[in-house]
């Protein structure tokens, strides 16, 4: 699905060029759960927006789905973002004024899907992430964990192939933050390759696949079996 190679990524600080990604090479599979750990500033975040085509690197090649999308134009890459890759966030980006169904309709929104339609849908996933009973209620009437439930039914609702998840369970109580594990675990079992940046140790422990970031540098601890 995904085929990442010799992927770097450098900013210019005034006369000072700082790498931030060092040649990461990285396959990614329909139903995997691959977790990545670092440290604060190793580049955990930029290797994430890279792979949900929300930044380019500054060099190397990358592959989603057999199509090379380095060169694609922006206007590409956000309509294959859009119907290919859901993201879900520690800080949840609810849009606070929107009740939970119409924050998870969005994307479909986004796709111009008919308002029945995405409502439809949005339905579905709520459904799926147990969060039906609260689709007319805002952000702010819901817990923590009840949000980022929503996100995840929100990174759900257009069937996308892979979900990318950055210290999805952050801001979470443990227990809640295991109920959303279970969550990502569910939907890798049914085929769609789950990303996740942690610094939650236990939490990268029930990942099959595993990697640690350091300097720039990816090394991957738990190689995917075959």
């Amino acid at each position: 699905m995904i085929a990442l190679d010799d992927i770097r990524k450098s900013y210019r600080l005034g006369p000072v060029e700082v790498e931030v990604l060092k040649g990461i090479s990285l396959d990614i599979h329909a139903g995997d759960l691959f977790a990545i750990t670092g440290p604060s500033g190793c580049g955990k975040s930029t290797l994430l927006n890279i792979m949900g085509l929300l930044d380019q690197p500054s060099g190397g090649s990358y592959s989603l789905d057999g199509r090379d999308v380095v060169a694609l134009g922006d206007d590409a890459l956000s309509a294959l973002r859009n119907a290919r890759i859901g993201f879900v966030f520690q800080s949840f980006h609810l849009m606070p004024r929107l009740t939970a169904l119409a924050n998870v309709a969005l994307p479909l929104v986004y796709r111009r899907l008919p308002h029945a339609e995405a409502a439809e849908r949005a339905k579905g996933a709520l459904e799926r992430v147990e969060m039906d009973h609260r689709a007319d209620h805002k952000p702010s009437e819901l817990s923590g964990g009840q949000q980022q439930r929503v996100a995840v039914a929100r990174a759900l609702v257009g069937d996308p192939a892979l979900i990318l998840a950055d210290e999805p369970t952050g801001a979470l109580d443990p227990a809640t933050g295991q109920a959303v594990m279970e969550l990502f675990e569910g939907l890798a079992a049914k085929g769609i390759a789950v990303v996740i940046v942690t610094h939650d140790t236990e939490l990268a422990e029930r990942c099959p696949r595993r990697a640690a970031l350091d300097a720039g540098a990816l090394a991957e601890t738990s190689p995917r079996a075959g």
